[in-house]
């Protein structure tokens, strides 16, 4: 049925990042892409061939009461790698997830994330072993070994993806397991990660804002994994001799966050992240005074705030990653 709806695979000249090795290792790739793309020379229109889905602005609906409703959609997807040097690489679909929250309106700051059908189908194995009864309903496509590059099933699989992650993110159970936040954040947050590694932190920043917005669309607003991507794109921000043109906006955002926090196991960022804004409110010429008030109530209820650990030290002992620390 959802075949029917959605668009042939097209000539294209996608973005450039997108995920590593092959989706269905039997499938014959080139054989079965080459019949599903316009007619043009194989090798060529191999590269920029894609499959898209409708407008999603046709497809928008609002929620009846103004509510906002969380919505995953496939919307396109392409065939990886995009250079052919070698005709015997397999290749695989790289499917661009849409994660939007849409009210009356429709969400105007969508996140996006690349992932193939081995991702998605590890999510499901994973979430399936750990939780059977909350997945009894779900019903996952199965591997093929003809034809993954046609357009009908690329549209089928898409649905079915959605379906699945709607299904997960409204499930308690399986929206808080590791498996579900590693499948939203860890190929973007590693690659971020590298980046600021390298020093490399204004092609860090908008990974990690992309993952926020994924992540804060999801979760809630002081969860763990919203409140330590926001932190680690507060450090990136602020890591640089000169801050980040949006650094202030991420940390007055964080500081408004961790007012009220309940969860001890992120009170060792809170300091860290006080000092942070202290010294940015100092580099922009603005009044520290609110921050180191805060800084000296603390102190005087007993807690230290003369620590010397940074902001990115103390995320590393939460989550450790690749940076340079």
């Amino acid at each position: 049925m959802h075949a029917v709806m959605a668009k042939r695979l097209l000539p294209h000249d996608p973005s450039t990042d997108g995920p590593d090795p092959d989706d269905d290792p039997e499938s014959p790739a080139i054989e079965a892409a080459a019949l599903a793309i316009p007619d043009q020379t194989a090798d060529q229109a191999l590269q920029k061939a894609f499959w898209e889905s409708f407008n999603p602005a046709k497809r928008f609906r609002p929620t009846a009461d103004g509510s906002t409703e969380l919505r995953f959609e496939i919307l396109r997807a392409h065939i990886m790698p995009r250079e052919i040097e070698d005709a015997k690489i397999k290749r695989f679909i790289a499917y661009e997830l849409t994660v939007r929250q849409d009210s009356s309106i429709m969400d105007e700051q969508p996140a996006k994330i690349e992932r193939r059908y081995t991702d998605f189908r590890e999510l499901y194995q994973c979430l399936k072993r750990q939780h059977p009864n909350e997945l009894s309903n779900i019903n996952f496509p199965s591997k093929v070994l003809v034809g993954n590059f046609s357009a009908e099933l690329i549209a089928e699989r898409s649905a079915a993806f959605s379906t699945f992650l709607t299904h997960v993110a409204s499930q308690p159970k399986l929206r808080d397991l590791d498996a579900f936040l590693h499948f939203l954040q860890h190929e973007e947050l590693t690659k971020a990660c590298q980046y600021l590694d390298e020093r490399r932190n204004e092609m860090a920043i908008p990974i990690l804002e992309n993952c926020f917005r994924l992540l804060n669309k999801i979760y809630m607003n002081r969860s763990r994994p919203v409140l330590l991507i926001l932190c680690r794109l507060v450090a990136a921000c602020t890591a640089s001799p000169v801050p980040h043109h949006s650094a202030e906006h991420w940390a007055l955002l964080a500081l408004s966050r961790f007012d009220t926090l309940c969860d001890i196991d992120l009170l060792p960022l809170y300091i860290p992240l006080l000092h942070a804004c202290a010294h940015l409110w100092w580099q922009r010429g603005q009044d520290q005074k609110p921050i180191t008030d805060r800084l000296t109530e603390m102190s005087r209820q007993g807690i230290n705030t003369a620590n010397i650990t940074s902001l990115m030290q103390a995320i590393h002992k939460l989550d450790p990653r690749t940076e340079t620390i």
